[in-house]
């Protein structure tokens, strides 16, 4: 390693960054958590915060094996939160076997974060339809010429690919959604809203869904 990596490697254990975000009780939250994760997602956007809308996507394959990664949030309501992929992605394939996920908004400077988890489903032909309407061109052109998580031989074959769908909608104003892509919406049982506060004693409130309606929760840190 280099002196400045191996250095870095060394102050590990001493990293830490001190919370001292204001009390999060359950006076402040929301009547709902749709409407606490609007209100929270709207200040991370104020606050000029790069990409507020990511969130990390954890799923299991059907052996109970995980992954994580980075997805963007393109909607949600009182329904669920939406994004969008491809339908033969590795993430898909996840989801179409256990029909669960988790997504957590890490909206690190403000100290704050919020997790999403519960059943999953397709969202409606509709739905994607308006959506990718107001995607760039180019996006929907990589959307066609992407065969997501598959191992390829190297960039050129997704330079190549990508060419290749170019010219075949060359002519073509409007281009369709691929019969392969489109959005999957999180149901979700529990919602956690996780603010730092100081000696690591953060605050945590969770919307829990029960049979009787959804339940307000403070977990411990």
């Amino acid at each position: 390693m280099t002196p400045e990596i191996d250095e870095a490697v060394v102050r590990l254990p001493g990293m830490r960054v001190a919370y001292d975000g204001a009390p999060f009780d359950e006076s402040a939250l929301a009547g709902t958590w749709h409407e606490q994760l609007e209100s929270w997602l709207s200040q991370a956007v104020s606050e000029a915060l790069a990409e507020p809308n990511a969130m990390v996507l954890a799923t299991a394959d059907a052996d109970g094996k995980p992954s994580s990664r980075t997805v963007l949030c393109k909607g949600f309501d009182e329904r669920g939160v939406v994004f969008y992929t491809n339908y033969t992605s590795a993430k898909s394939h996840d989801l179409t076997a256990t029909r669960y996920a988790s997504a957590t908004f890490p909206w690190y400077p403000l100290h704050r974060q919020v997790t999403v988890r519960g059943e999953v489903e397709k969202v409606s032909a509709d739905e994607t339809a308006a959506y990718w309407a107001q995607r760039p061109r180019g996006s929907q052109l990589g959307a066609w010429a992407s065969p997501q998580s598959r191992v390829v031989e190297g960039r050129r074959a997704l330079d190549n690919a990508l060419r290749n769908i170019e010219r075949r909608f060359a002519d073509v104003e409007q281009i369709p959604a691929p019969p392969h892509w489109g959005g999957w919406r999180i149901r979700p049982d529990f919602v956690e809203f996780w603010q730092g506060r100081e000696d690591r004693l953060h605050d945590r409130l969770r919307f829990h869904r029960t049979l009787d309606g959804w339940q307000v929760e403070r977990l411990a840190p």
